[in-house]
């Protein structure tokens, strides 16, 4: 459907070009327009209808609800539009399922307080309505409508105010005509003198009496059970609002040749009153339960709370059993966009293609969109699929067009103040101050988002959730988030209203957050990777963009290393880090990332943080220890020996690591009695028996190394270190892997268990290696294939310790299947990795396993009988064959 879109057309002078009031297909909602009124007509026409039961429960009203500038008005007046017949219907939206009869009369009413629309001009609109359609009076709502007009009116005839009100020029003016029809046949069956002018309240009173006689000269009213009462009741508004009841049961009583079902579409319902003042909304509400032969089409900001039991006594029929569509499920919050909740329908943004193409309909030169697709991409990516960005992105189009250029992307690249007017329009003055608050975050909960607010009370937030621009996902960590694109117009647009925040109140919520968050995490019943993880990923963005003190973050990335887990903190780079968050943030993301880079970057990365000199003493310490941790990795012993000796002298929280760094140092160097005196004062801090299980590994002794190994999986368990128990599990399926395949199995699926959902590239590739020992010798031909394939990632990880590992299960392989050639290529491969004279054993124990005597003396200085260390390697390869 296309009207004539006039803003852009009076923004400028070409009038070669088109401007269409575009809408965008909403065919889902159309669709389920069908469904539920296919299905209330087949209950309105059953035999046990009665349109006087006034304790069943109602199901004559749909709801759609959504952000403002979600395209609702549009979709209310498309509505109106297909309802009234084929011309008026989208093409795409299809033809109805309904019966022709009874015939559907969609009446649309506009209650923006703009429109002035008060309850007497809704009930007015409806009667003339109908008035127009059916051509026949309505005594009994059309009596008791004109006594109330007459008592609340005095000396202002119905015509005149339809006429002044523009009700006549759209209707007709066959109302007050049937309206005098009406009264003129009751007085002439109650024997009344004249058509009755201004004598109403004779008429009346008289009908009264015959009503409550019996007689039957009046017997064609006399079946509407409380016509009496409302005749007799005080012509006022509350009176005024049962009057639906008499308007129902008219409609009721049409021949079948004549029935007709009114469609009532209220638009702008967020204009009937506040939380606190519902005293249009329970007129309305009045209206829709009075009329339960009439289908009710609802539009506004929010969700209909009418099933919520807490609102008796504010509205007349309250509860899930009064209004079972409109209950809500499980908790009260909105739920995702496009996703119904009985007969209550959050409207989603628009997709890529129904953003693209409303651009391209909305303005047209010679047939062709005058919005290339290029910027018209632009635009829709910006928009998040609001249907307001994108009509503010059409006006900004024009407005910079007539400047003489051509728009382009970079001009849409800024915020539109207006969506925070249109957003916060209806919020009370606390739920704008919590919107703003909880703009700083990426997700919230009530207690984070009241505590951000400085509030001492939930019930803001508990208001704000409802509101159709948060949504919700109940599996999330938070299970709160604003609309994208209204939490970045929020944070970074010029704000024009009168409660605007100052750069001190900003940063002041910010502060308020960050407490909350370190609160949240800090109060957790044990150990939770899933909130540490996001806590520090908004506590750093918070102190990043506020420039706030780290607090609880500094105890928080501490936490984040002693796992050994390394999710990714998704945070933006910085390209010249200013403060300690800034600093912080960084060391956090290369640790993260070095998961995934080569570990010469890892070394490029954490120099330039610590160049910096932002980091408080111990995340000083943190950058130190994992630099030289890096430098292992790479093989530069020498570097990675300093650092490592550093960081254990100053005795802080790193010690035990760079400890356990300097005994794998010392094994790398060969010289196993210091390794292991060391490993035998590391304890669990110090993780000493992975560190022994290495060790005891070297020297071809796998009871002991699977002994070591099982042990620090035990303490990892019990100390609740999922990525210490990955890594000793790893390595304990890489020593069963030589001596027990079958067994290795097991072991090795146990491995990738627990290695799922952690970001442990080391130890993944220790895993795969182990799979290779695991079929060492095998005739199969994939053996070289798997282990070219794990050679290429581990060359682009830049970790040495794999690469060895891959080697020596090259030359186990190869020794079993006694393929010499090949055994010697794998020997000239660990002869290279290992010519900077660290991890020389690894070159010593591929000859024992060979059966080759060593070329030169060898380097190693064993710990215990050296003597036994070739045997126990060279049986491995017997016991294989």
């Amino acid at each position: 459907m296309a009207g004539r879109d006039l803003r852009a057309l009076f923004s400028t002078n070409d009038r070669q070009m088109e401007a269409g009031e575009a809408f965008t297909d909403r065919n889902g909602q159309w669709q389920l327009v069908q469904a539920v009124l296919t299905e209330y007509l087949a209950r309105v026409a059953a035999a046990g209808f009665d349109v006087e039961d006034l304790e069943a429960p109602r199901d004559n009203v749909l709801a759609f609800h959504g952000v403002g500038g979600i395209g609702k008005t549009t979709l209310s007046r498309t509505l109106e539009a297909a309802l009234a017949g084929a011309d008026g219907r989208p093409a795409r939206w299809g033809e109805p399922a309904w019966p022709a009869r009874p015939v559907l009369l969609p009446v649309r009413i506009d209650l923006a307080r703009s429109a002035g629309t008060d309850f007497e001009r809704v009930l007015l609109t409806i009667r003339l309505a109908l008035a127009a359609h059916l051509g026949r009076p309505l005594p009994a709502f059309d009596i008791a409508l004109r006594r109330y007009w007459e008592h609340q009116h005095p000396g202002e005839s119905l015509e005149e105010y339809l006429a002044r009100g523009g009700l006549a020029g759209k209707f007709g003016k066959a109302l007050p005509q049937q309206m005098q029809s009406a009264l003129s046949d009751v007085a002439q069956a109650l024997l009344l003198p004249g058509t009755v002018g201004g004598a109403i309240g004779q008429l009346t009173g008289s009908l009264a009496k015959a009503l409550r006689e019996r007689r039957q000269t009046v017997r064609a009213l006399a079946g509407c059970a409380r016509l009496v009462d409302l005749l007799e009741a005080e012509p006022d508004i509350d009176a005024l609002s049962y009057y639906p009841h008499l308007l129902a049961w008219e409609l009721a009583q049409l021949p079948a040749d004549r029935q007709v079902v009114p469609v009532i579409l209220l638009d702008t319902f967020e204009d009937t009153g506040t939380r606190t003042h519902r005293d249009l909304e329970r007129l309305l509400q009045r209206l829709v339960w009075l009329m339960p032969n009439s289908f009710f089409i609802v539009t506004g900001r929010g969700r209909l709370q009418w099933a919520d039991p807490t609102l008796e006594g504010q509205l007349d029929f309250t509860g899930p059993v009064a209004w079972p569509g409109l209950a809500e499920q499980a908790v009260p919050a909105p739920r995702t966009a496009g996703i119904t909740t009985g007969r209550q329908v959050l409207i989603g943004d628009f997709s890529p293609h129904d953003c693209d193409d409303y651009l391209a309909r909305r303005l047209v030169k010679d047939g062709r969109p005058l919005i290339d697709a290029e910027l018209r991409a632009i635009i829709t990516a910006r928009s998040h699929g609001l249907p307001l960005y994108l009509d503010l992105s059409v006006l900004r189009f024009l407005e910079l067009r007539r400047t003489g250029r051509t728009p382009a992307p970079d001009d849409f690249d800024a915020d539109f103040p207006a969506l925070i007017a249109r957003t916060v329009a209806d919020l009370t003055p606390d739920e704008r101050h919590i919107l703003r608050s909880v703009s700083l975050l990426d997700a919230f909960d009530l207690p984070l988002a009241t505590q951000t607010a400085g509030l001492t009370h939930q019930a803001a937030a508990a208001r704000l959730i409802e509101r159709p621009f948060v949504r919700h996902d109940p599996f999330a960590l938070w299970p709160y988030n604003l609309h994208a694109l209204i939490r970045s117009t929020l944070r970074t647009a010029d704000d024009a209203t009168d409660d605007r925040w100052t750069d001190a109140d900003w940063r002041a919520a910010a502060t308020r957050a960050l407490a909350a968050l370190g609160e949240q995490w800090r109060a957790a019943a044990g150990p939770d990777r899933r909130l540490l993880v996001g806590c520090l990923r908004q506590g750093l963005a918070l102190a990043r963009d506020h420039r706030l003190d780290l607090d609880w973050l500094t105890d928080a990335a501490h936490a984040y290393t002693d796992d050994y887990v390394w999710e990714p903190l998704p945070l933006p780079d910085t390209d010249e880090p200013a403060t300690a968050a800034d600093a912080l943030a960084e060391l956090l993301a290369a640790l993260g990332r070095r998961q995934h880079e080569h570990r010469s970057r890892t070394v490029e990365r954490l120099t330039a943080i610590l160049d910096t000199g932002l980091l408080p003493a111990e995340l000083t310490e943190m950058a130190r220890y994992f630099l030289a941790k890096a430098h292992r990795d790479l093989g530069d012993t020498a570097a990675s020996r300093d650092g490592m000796r550093n960081v254990a002298a100053a005795g802080g929280r790193y010690a035990p690591d760079a400890a356990r760094g300097l005994a794998h140092l010392a094994r790398a160097a060969g010289d196993f009695p210091t390794a292991l005196t060391t490993a035998q004062t590391l304890g669990w801090p110090g993780r000493g028996n992975r560190v022994l299980g290495d060790i005891h590994f070297a020297h071809g002794d796998m009871t002991a190394a699977a002994t070591a190994y099982t042990a620090a999986r035990a303490e990892a368990e019990e100390h609740g270190n999922k990525g210490e128990q990955a890594i000793a599990q790893a390595h304990l399926a890489l020593t069963v892997a030589f001596t027990d395949p079958a067994r290795a199995e097991g072991e090795i699926a146990y491995a990738e268990q627990l290695l799922a959902g952690l970001d442990q590239r080391a130890t993944t590739l220790t895993a795969q290696v182990a799979e290779l020992v695991r079929t060492a010798g095998r005739v199969d031909g994939e053996f070289a294939d798997r282990a070219d394939r794990l050679r290429t990632e581990i060359t682009a990880s830049g970790i040495t310790a794999p690469a060895l590992l891959l080697e020596l299960a090259v030359v186990f392989h190869h020794a079993v299947r006694g393929d010499e050639a090949e055994v010697r290529e794998a020997l000239d491969r660990l002869a290279e990795l290992t010519a900077g004279g660290d991890y020389a054993y690894y070159l010593d124990i591929a000859h024992h396993l060979a059966g080759q005597v060593l070329p030169a003396p060898t380097s190693v200085h064993w710990a215990g009988d050296a003597d036994a260390v070739p045997a126990r390697w060279r049986t491995l390869v017997t016991a294989r064959r």
